[in-house]
């Protein structure tokens, strides 16, 4: 246990380490944000935007589960009527 804690210090103290890991978790965060919004699923665009998974949910949102839409889009609907500006409103 006391060699884990060790190598787990060493690589903190290291920056550049985590360079790799960081460029990785964000190219797929992205990539699957951008899918989310396209095809304007809200529910997994929140969901990828606040869980961070080191780019594993990402990677099986873009491949698999961009096809379900939990909601089918019922709530960016309701939120859009809800939120949107009438004729006679300023």
């Amino acid at each position: 246990m006391q060699d884990f804690n060790q190598q787990l210090n060493q690589l903190f103290s290291q920056p550049l380490a985590l360079l790799p890991l960081l460029l990785w978790s964000i190219f797929w965060k992205g990539l699957a944000l951008w899918r989310a919004a396209s095809k304007r699923q809200l529910i997994w665009f929140l969901i990828l935007l606040v869980v961070n998974t080191i780019g594993l949910l990402e990677i099986v949102y873009v491949f698999y589960l961009h096809k379900w839409d939990p909601d089918r889009g019922k709530l960016l609907v309701f939120l859009e009527k809800k939120f949107s500006k009438t004729k006679g409103s300023v």
